[in-house]
């Protein structure tokens, strides 16, 4: 039986769960570099779930980017660095031994509800194939956020979920909290291509599953992103990518031209204009530099997001 939106409440989602979710398997993927100590505060979040992950896959590079307490049957696999690399060897692990898989960013931290009201907004219902959660805060434009204040955060928004689930039609899901109904996925895969940090990756996976079904943003679950700085890419190698890769996704036909202009003009423009007075947590500099690199790159007639320059 589908469940519309105006059908259930967050409430809801919580009584009926542990009682249709027993044979429910949600996944949770976490790629990570160079963020053990995030990793271990994600993974001390999910042992509180009130519905526990069936499984739980840590995708990094090496044993280094774990923390030093890994709880038993969390799943570990280790390869090529790269956050469409390393998703996709969590999907390889994941497909076919579970219903729903969820990714979480290492420095995302999801209520203790949140697997519980997944596995039944994907059970009520059937026509939706992929989620994104609610973010009740994001620190990534702020230079991240301590671990304790993301916790105060969902703690202080408990009384607040008195309303009715919303699910909103998306073109594009958020990477740090997205949820996928495994039997939808087929061979979707996140696009290799796009390297290091990936930028736009998750627009382009929505893209890739827009005509599998329907795709939503989601008030069913909710979290805080806290947007830790450690471990993303520099400045100069994102620049390149904020103008290739939105050509690259038009080309490809997973971004709308509208959109992808809209991103490399606010970008652009931003870099340049906070240079002066840039925020201390972002490489503004590296950045324009970056933009002109990528726009040389365009204007060659190149269009290759993996020549992505190293330095800083």
């Amino acid at each position: 039986m589908l469940i519309s939106q105006t059908d259930i409440s967050p409430d809801d989602l919580g009584r009926a769960g542990a009682s249709v979710s027993m044979q429910f398997r949600v996944c949770v993927i976490v790629a990570s570099i160079c963020r053990g100590e995030e990793i271990g505060q994600l993974l001390e979040r999910l042992e509180q779930q009130t519905l526990k992950a069936s499984l739980v896959v840590l995708s990094v590079e090496r044993s280094s980017d774990l923390p030093e307490r890994v709880p038993t049957g969390v799943q570990i696999i280790m390869g090529r660095r790269g956050l469409t690399i390393q998703r996709n060897r969590g999907l390889d692990r994941a497909i076919g031994s579970s219903d729903v898989i969820v990714f979480f960013d290492d420095d995302f931290v999801p209520a203790q509800d949140a697997i519980e009201n997944i596995a039944m907004l994907f059970e009520q219902n059937g026509d939706i194939i992929a989620a994104t959660g609610t973010v009740l805060r994001d620190g990534v434009k702020h230079g991240g956020l301590p671990y304790e204040d993301a916790l105060d955060v969902l703690e202080r928004n408990k009384t607040g979920a008195d309303g009715r689930v919303i699910n909103t039609p998306t073109d594009s899901l958020y990477g740090c909290n997205m949820a996928l109904r495994t039997a939808a996925l087929g061979d979707v895969r996140f696009d290799e291509n796009l390297p290091l940090y990936a930028w736009q990756e998750d627009v382009d996976f929505t893209g890739q599953l827009m005509s599998k079904g329907r795709i939503v943003k989601t008030s069913a679950f909710v979290g805080v992103h806290r947007g830790v700085n450690k471990g993303r890419t520099p400045g100069l190698a994102l620049g390149f990518s904020q103008i290739v890769n939105p050509i690259y996704l038009v080309r490809k036909g997973t971004m709308r031209r509208g959109k992808a202009l809209k991103l490399m003009t606010m970008n652009f423009i931003a870099n340049h204009v906070k240079i002066i007075c840039a925020e201390p947590f972002i490489d503004r500099l590296g950045r324009s530099k970056g933009n002109w690199l990528g726009l040389w790159h365009i204007m060659r007639g190149n269009c290759d997001p993996a020549a992505i320059p190293r330095g800083r």
